[in-house]
């Protein structure tokens, strides 16, 4: 089984708390060809300092327009057939890259796949897991954002046939942009149903942000009204319906269902101003 190139983006700005264990989970991967590129937006922190320490990866450092900004970045850099993002406070579990290049050994028709997701606090204590039975585009457009970024992983020719993350156009959600301009263009997405990534939800970064996440529900109001939701009570049917839908799927597929959401159980988690670092001025939304 010949298994593909994995180039695993990691955007930062001032991240010298939680990015030495984001760069340690993907030198740790027991993978026989991965790139690892980090795009610094010109941190001031000591970051930089600690990427030049680190021999198994590629960085630049410059002002850029934000972390999706630094992800196109990232991407045109790269040379993997295989293309994802890693946040620089995330972490991979051991072996996702293995079973991720076997999948795509496996399914040479997937044009890209994701996995299951474990959100934790900055100690790393769990909080909740979210586990997915299927990539559907009615579910993205009319429901939630349920595919997340970190434990995406992209053929590098539909990235570029996409164009790439719309970053002047949204600040918070182009990731769910391009997941859901990728259901349109019926690509075909596989899904690992395997905790691929340790995802942190902490005081300094902007998931744990109430302002941020507003935003991000605007951002995705208008991004499911491109793809088809529509306004006033058809909307709210076609948004009970695509739940009603995914947990159909994860019921047959999974053989359980979320009887409480994730928004309530990291609830405790988010705070009204993060103290995360901003280049865009992100911080001061």
């Amino acid at each position: 089984m010949t298994l593909p190139k994995i180039s695993v983006i990691t955007p930062c700005f001032n991240s010298i708390t939680t990015i030495r264990d984001t760069i340690e989970s993907i030198h740790q991967q027991d993978y026989p060809s991965v790139e690892h590129i980090v795009m610094d937006g010109g941190s001031t922190d000591g970051t930089i300092e600690l990427l030049k320490t680190c021999p198994t990866l590629q960085f630049w450092s410059g002002k850029d327009e934000g972390h999706y900004d630094a992800m196109n970045q990232g991407t045109r850099r790269s040379s993997g057939d295989i293309v994802a993002v890693l946040n620089a406070d995330d972490c991979y579990t051991p072996g996702t890259l293995l079973h991720v290049g076997q999948a795509f050994a496996s399914h040479p028709e997937w044009d890209a796949l994701f996995g299951d997701i474990r959100y934790v606090d900055a100690e790393g204590r769990e909080i909740y897991r979210r586990e997915e039975a299927c990539f559907d585009y009615d579910v993205l457009r009319f429901g939630l954002g349920y595919v997340i970024h970190p434990t995406v992983f992209m053929r590098r020719k539909v990235f570029d046939a996409l164009g790439g993350y719309r970053h002047k156009v949204f600040q918070n959600t182009c990731d769910f942009d391009l997941f859901c301009r990728m259901g349109r263009a019926r690509y075909r997405v596989g899904h690992l149903p395997q905790i691929l990534v340790n995802y942190r939800i902490h005081s300094l970064g902007q998931t744990a942000d109430k302002r941020i996440r507003e935003n991000m529900r605007k951002e995705d109001a208008q991004i499911q009204k491109e793809h088809g939701k529509s306004s006033g009570w058809l909307g709210v049917v076609q948004r009970i319906y695509a739940k009603i839908r995914r947990q159909i799927q994860k019921l047959f597929i999974r053989g359980k269902v979320d009887l409480v959401s994730g928004n309530w159980k990291s609830r405790r988690h988010l705070v009204a101003h993060a103290t995360f670092s901003s280049n865009i001025g992100l911080d001061k939304i």
